[in-house]
């Protein structure tokens, strides 16, 4: 059962478009949907809405610490009201997934994410969930960090906001705790266009007297 959602970014207007604040979108588009507003609160270093999910009292929570001292905003949050990692959703943008699709997981490394590793650090545990948005790789190391503070193009950026809206239809059952129905909702994208009709092979062609 999640508690509490936290959405991975850089604070300020100019990282706001940026691929690195997928999860502050993500948490963005939560709070629209539950029609509340984040307020900036010191005691969490964030922005921060508690509202009402399925009955459920749940906190949503965009650290405002830049990525690289994320995990302070979450341990503070998840002290104070007693949430458990494994009742901790973090939301963050994935190189290793390409735009449009988005994957839940449970545990595991930081895999090099600044804010995953401190959020490891400060919780003392990889043991909490995950949502990976994918926004694809630049395909060379040495660029990874232009990219993640760059704006995607405009279809990415169209792929990312169909793959958050798709993952947001799982809320509710991320709440109930209902994990295997929230992985099969968010890691299905939608269906593939269907394919063209396939034109006949000059076998086919319908033979003609000479």
């Amino acid at each position: 059962m999640i508690k509490l959602f936290v959405g991975l970014g850089n604070p300020g207007p100019e990282y706001e478009a940026t691929r690195h604040n997928a999860g502050f979108w993500w948490i963005d588009a939560l709070a629209r949907d539950c029609k509340t507003s984040l307020v900036p609160d010191r005691s969490y270093h964030g922005l921060v809405a508690r509202t009402q999910i399925g009955g459920e009292t749940v906190w949503l929570l965009e650290p405002q610490t830049f990525m690289n001292l994320s995990g302070k905003s979450v341990s503070a949050l998840a002290r104070f009201f007693k949430i458990a990692p494994e009742e901790i959703l973090v939301v963050h943008d994935e190189l290793d997934i390409v735009p449009g699709q988005a994957k839940l997981k449970f545990g595991g490394s930081h895999a090099g994410h600044n804010g995953l590793r401190d959020i490891h650090a400060q919780l003392g545990t990889g043991d909490y969930w995950r949502l990976r948005l994918g926004i694809g790789h630049p395909g060379a190391k040495s660029e990874v960090v232009s990219w993640v503070l760059k704006k995607p193009l405009r279809e990415h950026r169209e792929a990312i906001d169909e793959a958050i809206d798709r993952s947001l239809r799982a809320v509710p059952l991320l709440v109930d705790g209902e994990m295997d129905k929230a992985t099969v909702q968010i890691h299905t994208s939608k269906p593939p266009r269907p394919k063209p009709p396939r034109k006949p092979a000059p076998d086919d062609a319908p033979t003609t007297p000479q």
